[in-house]
């Protein structure tokens, strides 16, 4: 469990609820990785006293939200939390300009193609393309969540960000620091890279530092709308070797990028 708070509430955030605030932050706390959280646990992970927690959560099983198993006492999510997830989805207009590109360039590279928004502290998988010859399956699914510092995805939306938006991206590096300091010391050096990366061929690394049998590389994308999204190839690190995720894969997913936005531009 982390030392301090994942998801603990942003500091003077006038002109917000504060309740609403902190019913999102526990529903938060839920993960691929994480489908089950104590009442301990969420207090934890939120910095919410234990009192307030426990009404929180009591409050969001009763909208549908959360479910509580009557043995453990541990909370999940429940089914209410569904058609929030199908009504975003449904009107993210990039998706269906993105899959065929996804597809292809799956199947050319023999791997994995994610598409990814930004949510919190992470980056999260709205679409997704494998390769049926793959020789190493992913097991994420749409919906999960990849850490925003090690991850070519999260790294290629920061260095787009702060393109874009240079104050908007020293907020975000601030809160990523004050979430887990440890975490943002030892990834200084990869989202450093990251930038110079960037700065030169407009793509970001991640070899082996979300799995170690891994090795992807990303790019970021603007949809219609002027949102940030990036596009990610994964594939096993003894098929990818940097070099050829550098100059073959990383140009491939620009020429792609290139493509879709010409294709939203179309639309």
């Amino acid at each position: 469990m982390p030392s301090t708070p994942v998801h603990a509430l942003p500091a003077n955030a006038a002109g917000t609820v504060t309740a609403l605030e902190r019913g999102i932050a526990v529903l938060r706390c839920f993960t691929e990785t994480i489908p089950t959280l104590s009442n301990a646990e969420l207090s934890l992970r939120t910095g919410i006293p234990k009192p307030t927690v426990t009404r929180l959560a009591t409050t969001l099983v009763s909208l549908g939200m959360l479910r509580q198993d009557p043995v453990t006492e541990r909370f999940a999510l429940a089914a209410g939390v569904v058609p929030l997830a199908s009504a975003f989805l449904a009107h993210v207009d990039v998706r269906a300009v993105a899959r065929p590109h996804m597809a292809a360039l799956a199947e050319r590279f023999s791997g994995a193609v994610y598409l990814a928004v930004r949510d919190d502290l992470d980056m999260v998988l709205i679409e997704i393309a494998r390769s049926r010859s793959a020789t190493l399956r992913s097991n994420h699914e749409l919906g999960a969540r990849i850490a925003m510092r090690e991850s070519a995805l999260g790294r290629a939306y920061l260095c787009a960000l702060a393109a874009h938006d240079a104050s908007a991206h020293a907020r975000l590096v601030a809160q990523l620091a004050r979430a887990d300091r440890a975490a943002h010391e030892r990834a200084a050096a990869g989202l450093a890279q990251a930038q110079a990366d960037f700065a030169q061929d407009g793509l970001c690394l991640s070899l082996g530092e979300v799995s170690p049998l891994v090795h992807s590389v990303a790019v970021p994308l603007e949809d219609a709308r002027g949102d940030l999204l990036a596009l990610n190839f994964g594939a096993p690190s003894f098929a990818m070797p940097e070099g050829y995720l550098r100059d073959t894969v990383g140009p491939a997913l620009r020429e792609a990028v290139e493509a879709m936005r010409q294709e939203m531009l179309g639309r």
